[in-house]
């Protein structure tokens, strides 16, 4: 559905990109699988890529799907079999090319989770670098080097620590505040700070305290990267 507010759909997808195996990162997976088979007619294949562990839950998430799938082969004629999924578990430090676009991938920092991968994804002179939750690191610097566009799921530290003492203040060291994604992004010389996943969300009369935190350590263009944000490179 949020790709259809965005203006497109599941069949044009040519690849699905996984940091890491975070429900809150992954959950909606089976319905883009199941929705890329059925409107290409179960003729298309869908790529997804992502750390090890991600092969084991696609092929979890595709016998939950078992009843669904055989109720839709049944009642279809254009759909003979289950969905056509290609997963491709990756390293740190690999690359690889989809049509004209290179992607590489580096080690980001979520412990305990392991392993977490960002994505660095170039399209001719264009650059844009994909942390997902991580905090600061030397990969993460690495894949924003002089990028077009960082992206950084990002928490407010000093919100999260006003609330009681409990599982939330668990979230304080495995993500990068915003004051730390600001710095990041000068120092890797990126040309655009997108701050997106934010927690606690704010609302939008909030974003701009959001953005004034993090022009305090970054001079480039801020974006809040709520849904359905379109940024032109």
């Amino acid at each position: 559905m949020r790709m259809a507010g965005a203006g497109s759909l599941p069949l044009f997808l040519r690849a699905v990109l996984i940091t890491h195996l975070h429900s809150d990162h992954i959950s909606d997976l089976n319905d883009v699988i199941t929705t890329h088979w059925i409107m290409s007619q179960g003729n298309a294949t869908l790529a997804i890529y992502g750390p090890p562990g991600t092969q084991e839950f696609v092929s979890r998430q595709l016998h939950a799907l078992e009843a669904d799938i055989s109720y839709r082969i049944e009642h279809h004629d254009a759909l003979t079999q289950g969905p056509k999924v290609e997963v491709v578990e990756l390293a740190p430090e690999e690359s690889f090319e989809l049509d004209d676009v290179s992607i590489r991938t580096a080690a980001t920092e979520h412990a305990p989770v392991r392993p977490t991968l960002g994505y660095r994804i170039e399209h001719g002179p264009v650059a844009v670098a994909l942390a997902g939750d991580t905090i600061p690191c030397d990969g993460v610097d690495n894949l924003a080097a002089s990028a077009d566009a960082y992206i950084q799921t990002v928490i407010r530290k000093d919100l999260v620590e006003l609330a009681p003492p409990g599982m939330l203040h668990d979230i304080l060291d495995y993500h990068s505040d915003v004051e730390e994604a600001a710095q990041t992004a000068t120092r890797a010389g990126a040309k655009r700070l997108v701050l997106t996943h934010m927690v606690p969300a704010p609302t939008t009369e909030q974003y701009p305290e959001w953005v004034a935190l993090a022009r305090k350590h970054f001079d480039g263009e801020i974006v809040i990267g709520e849904d359905l944000t379109t940024i032109s490179i």
